[in-house]
Formats: C-alpha cells, sequence, structure tokens
C-alpha cells in the first residue's frame, strides 16, 4: 500500500511539473499551426456534396465488383473498421500483388492539398480512378466499371437520383465524385480540437508538453494544419537519410510524378491524425513502432536525436490525435444480374 501511495505522489508530482513547464500561450502556439475539424462536412471543389451522393459514395466504397476479381473494394486497403487502412506493410491487391507503396488512411483525407504519397492526384475524386485501374490493385478499366453498374438496376436508379443533371448518370467519374462525397464524411473529431476550441482538459499535461515539443522542435514546419500534414512535399532525409530498411532506393517518390532531380526521394507531409492506430508507418511501411518512426523523424529531418522523454511526450501528443470514428453502417448492396460481367482474376502485365 505504502509503495503504491509513493508511486502515486510521484505520479502527481511529475503531471504537477509537466503542466508548469507548459508555455503560457500553448494554445495559440496550436492555433498558428493547427486548426480544429470543421463541424460539419466540408464542400469540395466541382462536386456539390448531397445525401443521396453520399449514400451512393459509401456502395461503392464498400462494393468488390468494382475490381476485376470481384475480390476487392476500397474497403479494402482502406478498412474504416482499422484506422482507415489495412495496417500491412504495403497493401495486396489483383492476383494477391503486393503494392509499391503503404495504403494512407482514408480518414479525413478530404483535407490534404493532394493524394497519394507522391501527390499525383489533385483530390479524392482523382484518387478514387487510380486503384480501380491499377494493375496490382483492383485492375479494372473504366468501360468495365460502367458495364458493371449498368448491369444493376438498383445501381443505375441510385446514380439518377445522386446526378439528376445528368442525361446519362452513370459515368466513371460520377462513380469518383459519389465516393469522394462518401469519403468528405470521414472525420474523426479528437481530443486535440476539443483543446484547439477552447477545453482545457481535453489533453492530458503529458499530451500538451508532447505537443509544445512538437512545435519548438519544429516538426510542425511540415506536419501542420488541419490534417496536422497531408500538405507540402519535402525530402525523406532533410538532414540524414535513413537507410534502404526504411527508405527504398528504387523508391524516388515524387521524382516519379514531376521527372525533376530535385524531387527525388520528396514525398508529401503524412498527415498525422489517427496515426497511432494506422501502423506501419512511412510510405515503406517498414516500421511498426511509433516511437521507432518518431526517433526516425527526429534523426532524419530534425537532425536530432530525440530522447526517450521527448519520444514518449511526443507519443503522447500523438494519441491525441485519435478520434472519434464516424458510424458507419455496412450498405447493403445491388444484386447482380445475368449482364454483370463474371469475375475475372488473370494478372496481365
Amino acid at each position: 500500500m505504502k509503495a503504491i501511495l509513493i508511486s502515486l505522489a510521484a505520479c502527481l508530482v511529475t503531471t504537477a511539473a509537466c503542466a508548469d513547464s507548459l508555455p503560457a500561450n500553448l494554445r495559440q502556439m496550436a492555433l498558428d499551426n493547427f486548426k480544429p475539424l470543421p463541424s460539419t462536412v466540408p464542400a469540395v471543389h466541382d462536386n456539390p456534396i448531397t445525401p443521396e451522393k453520399i449514400a451512393l459514395g459509401k456502395a461503392l466504397f464498400f462494393d468488390p465488383r468494382l475490381s476485376a476479381s470481384g475480390v476487392f473494394s476500397c474497403n479494402s486497403c482502406h478498412n474504416l473498421a482499422t484506422g482507415g487502412d489495412d495496417n500491412l506493410e504495403t497493401s495486396i491487391g489483383h492476383g494477391w500483388q503486393k503494392g509499391p507503396r503503404n495504403a494512407p488512411t482514408a480518414l479525413n483525407a478530404v483535407f490534404n492539398e493532394a493524394q497519394f504519397w507522391d501527390g499525383r492526384a489533385e483530390d479524392l475524386k482523382a484518387q478514387a480512378k487510380g486503384p480501380v485501374q491499377a494493375g496490382v490493385e483492383m485492375a479494372n478499366t473504366p468501360m468495365q466499371v460502367v458495364t458493371t453498374l449498368n448491369s444493376m438496376p438498383q445501381y443505375v436508379g441510385w446514380f439518377r437520383t445522386a446526378f439528376p443533371k445528368d442525361a446519362d448518370p452513370v459515368t466513371f467519374d460520377n462513380m469518383a465524385k459519389a465516393i469522394e462525397a462518401f469519403e468528405a464524411t470521414l472525420l474523426t473529431p479528437a481530443p486535440f480540437d476539443a483543446y484547439l476550441n477552447g477545453d482545457d482538459d481535453a489533453m492530458s499535461a503529458e499530451q500538451k508538453q508532447g505537443m509544445a515539443l512538437f512545435i519548438e522542435k519544429g516538426c510542425s514546419a511540415c506536419h501542420n494544419g488541419i490534417n496536422v500534414g497531408g500538405t507540402g512535399y519535402y525530402p525523406f532525409g532533410l538532414v540524414e537519410k535513413p537507410g534502404a530498411e526504411v527508405l527504398p532506393e528504387n523508391d524516388k517518390g515524387r521524382f516519379s510524378v514531376t521527372h525533376t532531380a530535385d524531387d527525388s526521394y520528396v514525398f508529401r507531409a503524412a498527415p498525422l491524425r489517427n496515426v497511432a492506430v494506422t501502423a506501419p508507418y512511412f510510405h515503406s511501411g517498414k516500421v511498426w513502432n511509433l516511437k521507432q518512426a518518431v526517433g526516425i523523424m527526429g534523426t532524419a529531418q530534425l537532425g536530432e536525436e530525440l530522447n526517450s522523454q521527448e519520444v514518449d511526450q511526443i507519443v503522447a501528443f500523438l494519441d491525441s490525435l485519435t478520434g472519434r470514428m464516424p458510424d458507419v453502417a455496412l450498405p447493403l448492396l445491388p444484386p447482380e444480374t445475368e449482364t454483370t460481367p463474371r469475375p475475372d482474376g488473370a494478372v496481365r502485365k
């Protein structure tokens, strides 16, 4: 009992000391670097969001028939039950092929300035088209997708309702717009947001200390804004290049998009919301431990060896970014008909 009381007292002293060492203007420091999630679904460019479009996008997000094999859906790699990703080093796709990069979370992805690690898709509707057509992912074609959707009368009706002004609403573009509308609803308000909005008790003293350290060390220079990242492109290894076990030499990041030498090993800053539940980390998916990932970022991006206390505090802050998942019930999908294309598992190079 005495040992428990001593331990409790030590804990209280540590907490008090942590609170006493916090900057007096911490919330303003935070607001200068970050923004809370909005309370409503954000607008997206050239795609008015309606309840009908969201409902259609939700069905499409979960429908494996968008893939050639009839096996893989958007949710396969961006599983909403496991943090919006698949918790794999790299995703498994068509013909059980392994993809080249770790799947980012779909949660709050609407706030990223561009999609994919190299930013090759300007928004979520552009992103939605990529995996459907990628041979290593869903391996389908726009024409086959439209044929599949048109073969199911219920889908045709849903498209007409979601896109009432279109003479021919069942299109590959509209499929992508509907998925974007649904993904725009995948917001996860967190204790971090409550603190930014004025609730002093929403974050613990250690989490606040970690946030102050995150800002003071310069982490927020890249990981800022609503998504605590997701904007800007930076070299991985700004100060010290990680080894090939973390930074594979054959993946040069944004260089594959711009073909500019300066973009070699440059990647979009990772959004950090829900990072505590989206291991493994980095585009390579080679690091499974969040403390290890923070340590690597310290040496690679800051040129600084963070001590164990600093790592623990920053990880505590990152825990405050774990938000409340939206309620998402599995949709009942339209039944197939005689004209629905049959699954095709052939791998084509």
